[in-house]
């Protein structure tokens, strides 16, 4: 029996949630166009739960060049789901994401959940971290006004073996592991990065995420939003060598730095998720990405962003 319905079950968390329970059934765009279609019809009577994890997403370069793109279609994403989830009398869990906290001027690190709307997002990105910080409030003001079971998770960066490795629209871990690999199968001697290098990112193995988020969906019933991810940093600079050291890349790394860092820095609490109850294990940084690598290695050219 399938307890728990998935949205955007064909990308990166989506595919690992599945993997995670066998409990889950998924929809992806293929099954359901979110941006205009009613969530409704695919609720079942055995569903319990409802793990919200569709939305429009891409990169620093894509949201910038696209921002109200990212924040009208996440809208209206998010709305088709809340309705549905209310009519059907249904627990709801969206997903969110750290890039939804307000910019670092406004907050004291690291990022805990009653900072979340203190200030706003950093600009890079506002159109998406709006979007998807309105999770949090529609949550909240559907639990006040229909009394609905509707919760919030908030990971960070996310990496796996289902990414999207499109060079314009994907997250920095894909776009490097495809770069990297491309210039070595090519022959160059170096690889261009934006930026300086230097901002701090935490990562999370969308594995890990996953279980976590099976987790909440089953035992979490407040209307706190969780931070979930691993809190450990790593340069871009760091990280880059890390990918180019394991896909064996002997070229110069070089760092343009004419273009945007985007946030220096966002390093989040998860200490909320702890006194939950949840029994958070974290793959390290060196292992998943090995894992992803070979993967992706395995794979090319048959991976989401490059067919």
């Amino acid at each position: 029996m399938k307890k728990i319905l998935v949205t955007g079950a064909s990308g990166l968390l989506g595919t690992e949630i599945l993997k995670s329970s066998d409990e889950c059934k998924g929809l992806s765009s293929k099954d359901c166009n979110l941006l205009t279609d009613s969530l409704h019809s695919f609720i079942e009577d055995e569903h319990e739960v409802v793990i919200h994890c569709a939305s429009r997403v891409g990169g620093v370069k894509i949201n910038t060049e696209r921002v109200a793109d990212f924040f009208d279609d996440n809208m209206k994403i998010n709305m088709n789901v809340f309705d549905s989830c209310r009519k059907k009398k249904i627990k709801l869990l969206s997903i969110m994401s750290t890039c939804i906290y307000p910019d670092q001027k406004y907050v004291v690190y690291p990022l805990t959940e009653d900072q979340l709307h203190q200030g706003p997002p950093h600009e890079s990105n506002f159109g998406y971290a709006y979007a998807k910080r309105m999770l949090d409030v529609q949550s909240r003001a559907y639990r006040q006004q229909y009394g609905c079971n509707f919760i919030t998770a908030i990971p960070n960066n996310l990496y796996g073996r289902n990414d999207n490795f499109d060079l314009n629209s994907g997250h920095v871990v894909p776009s490097l592991i495809r770069k990297f690999y491309e210039a070595k199968a090519q022959g160059k001697d170096s690889v261009e990065i934006w930026g300086t290098g230097q901002p701090l990112r935490e990562f999370t193995y969308a594995r890990d995420a996953a279980q976590i988020i099976v987790w909440l969906a089953k035992n979490y019933n407040y209307p706190e939003p969780l931070n979930i991810g691993n809190p450990e940093q790593v340069s871009i600079r760091a990280l880059s060598e890390l990918i180019a050291e394991e896909i064996q890349f002997e070229g110069k790394i070089i760092f343009n730095t004419e273009k945007p860092d985007g946030q220096y820095k966002k390093p989040s609490s998860n200490e909320k998720l702890k006194l939950a109850g949840c029994n958070v294990v974290y793959t390290p940084l060196k292992q998943g990405i090995k894992e992803t690598v070979a993967h992706f290695k395995q794979a090319y050219p048959k991976l989401r962003g490059i067919q």
